[in-house]
C-alpha cells in the first residue's frame, strides 16, 4: 500500500544546508465507478439563490419600510430574525440552500448565514464569513460521532464596500447564539468557497446518518472539490470509502489529512480501524499511542459508563458519570437528558426538571426538543400531583 506522508527533504547547497518546504500530498484519489448515482441532484451553484418567493419579499412594501426605518444592515436582520411573519427556528437536522431554508422557516448555523448573505448580496451588501473558533460539540447518531463547529456571518455598509477588518465598526455581525457570547469567541475569516465546501459536507453528514451511502460519496465529493485541502471534508470522504470497504483508498485519503494536519485526532481515530483491517498493527499501535498523548478520553466515554450504570440499577453513579462528561461539552442536550433521568431515578424530581429544560434548551432538532418535552411536562405533573396530595392530606 502506498503510504502518504509529509517528507522533509534536505538538500546540500555549497556545504549550507536547507530545509525544503513540505512535500504537497496527492490529491484526493475519487472512486465513482465503485458507487451508484446520486438519488438527487448534487448542486451547490444555486446555494444562495433567491426563490421566487424571496424575490417577492426583497421587493414588498412591508420590507422596504423596515430598511427605511432601520437602516440597510439592521433593517435585513429585522427583517429575517426579529419580525413575527417569518417566525424562523434554529434546527439542525438538514443543512438547507437559502430558498430552502426560506421556505421551511428552519435551519442550522450554516444554513441560517447562507440565506442571510443571498438577501445581503440581492442588496448589494458586501459580506464576510467567519469560523467560529469554540470547543467543537460532539453529537452520536447512526454509529457516527458527529462534531458541529459554528459560523456567522458580518455585513458591512454597501457605501463602504472596502471595510472587511474583523471587529470594524462598520461590519454588522449577525450571529445565532447570543451576541455577547458570540463577542468572547475569537474567530476566523473564511471565503464563500469555504461555505460552499461545509455545506456539501454537512449534506454528506446527513446522508451517512441516513444510511444513504452512495448520495453520501458524491456530497463529500462536490465538498473536496469546492475546498480540496481542507481536511474536514478530506475525513468524511475517508469516512465514506472505510463504510463502502474501500479501505486501501480509505487510508489514503485520511493520510493526505493528516499530512496537512498531523495532530488531528479525529483524522487519527478514524485511521486508525482500517490500520488494523488492513493487517499493518505496527502502525496501528504506534497511532493509538500518539492518539491517547493527545486525547486519552474519546468523546462519549463518560456517557457510555454512565448508561451501563443506569442500566445495572445504579442512578448515583451514573449520574457522577454524567456530570464528568458535562463538563466537556456543558451544551449536549443528550447528555442533559440522561442526568434529568438518572435524577428522576433518585426520586429528585426538581434537578431532573431542571436537567430536562436545559436538555430542550440545548437540542437543534425539532423531534427530539418534543421528546424531552414531553417527558418534561410528565416530571412537571408527578410534580403537581404530588404536591395536590400533601394539600388535601392537610386538610382531611
Amino acid at each position: 500500500m502506498k503510504r502518504l506522508a509529509v517528507l522533509l527533504s534536505l538538500s546540500l547547497l555549497a556545504g549550507c544546508a536547507s530545509v525544503q518546504p513540505p512535500v504537497e500530498p496527492p490529491p484526493p484519489v475519487f472512486a465513482d465507478a465503485t458507487f451508484a448515482p446520486p438519488s438527487e441532484p448534487v448542486r451547490t451553484d444555486t446555494l444562495f439563490d433567491l426563490s421566487p418567493a424571496m424575490q417577492a419579499y426583497l421587493n414588498s412594501s412591508r420590507f422596504a419600510s423596515i430598511l427605511r426605518e432601520r437602516g440597510e444592515r439592521h433593517g435585513l436582520v429585522e427583517a429575517l430574525y426579529r419580525k413575527s411573519d417569518l417566525q424562523l427556528e434554529y434546527e439542525s437536522s438538514k443543512t438547507r440552500t437559502a430558498s430552502e431554508t426560506y421556505a421551511d422557516r428552519t435551519g442550522n448555523c450554516l444554513s441560517l448565514v447562507i440565506m442571510t448573505a443571498a438577501f445581503a448580496k440581492a442588496l448589494g451588501m458586501p459580506v464576510q464569513y467567519q469560523n467560529i473558533d469554540a470547543q467543537n460539540t460532539w453529537s452520536r447518531e447512526a454509529g457516527l460521532f458527529l462534531a458541529s463547529s459554528h459560523v456567522n456571518i458580518l455585513l458591512s455598509d454597501r457605501r463602504m464596500p472596502n471595510v472587511h477588518s474583523p471587529g470594524s465598526e462598520m461590519q454588522l455581525l449577525v450571529d445565532f447564539i447570543p451576541s455577547d457570547a458570540a463577542a468572547r469567541l475569537r474567530s476566523r475569516v473564511i471565503e464563500e468557497q469555504d461555505i460552499v465546501a461545509l455545506y456539501a459536507n454537512n449534506r454528506a453528514a446527513e446522508m451517512l446518518v441516513h444510511g444513504r451511502l452512495d448520495d453520501a460519496y458524491w456530497w463529500a465529493r462536490a465538498a473536496v472539490q469546492a475546498r480540496p485541502k481542507n481536511v474536514t471534508v478530506l475525513n468524511t470522504l475517508g469516512v465514506i470509502y472505510a463504510r463502502h470497504g474501500d479501505l486501501a483508498i480509505a487510508e489514503q485519503t485520511y493520510r493526505s489529512a493528516m499530512a496537512r494536519e498531523p495532530e488531528n485526532v479525529l483524522v487519527m481515530r478514524n485511521l486508525h480501524p482500517v490500520l488494523l483491517e488492513l493487517g499493518k498493527r505496527d502502525e496501528a499501535l504506534a497511532l493509538a499511542t500518539r492518539i491517547n498523548g493527545i486525547e486519552p478520553v474519546p468523546p462519549y466515554y463518560y456517557f457510555d459508563q454512565g448508561m451501563l450504570a443506569l442500566q445495572g440499577g445504579e442512578p448515583g453513579k451514573a449520574k457522577s458519570l454524567f456530570e464528568r462528561e458535562i463538563r466537556r461539552a456543558p451544551f449536549n442536550d443528550e447528555f442533559r437528558f440522561w442526568l434529568g433521568i438518572a435524577y428522576a431515578r433518585m426520586g429528585e424530581v426538581g434537578d431532573a426538571r431542571e436537567q430536562l429544560a436545559l436538555a430542550v434548551e440545548h437540542s437543534t432538532r425539532r423531534e427530539v426538543r418534543e421528546q424531552y418535552s414531553a417527558k418534561l411536562a410528565y416530571l412537571r405533573q408527578i410534580s403537581m400531583d404530588a404536591r395536590r396530595g400533601v394539600e388535601q392530606s392537610r386538610y382531611q
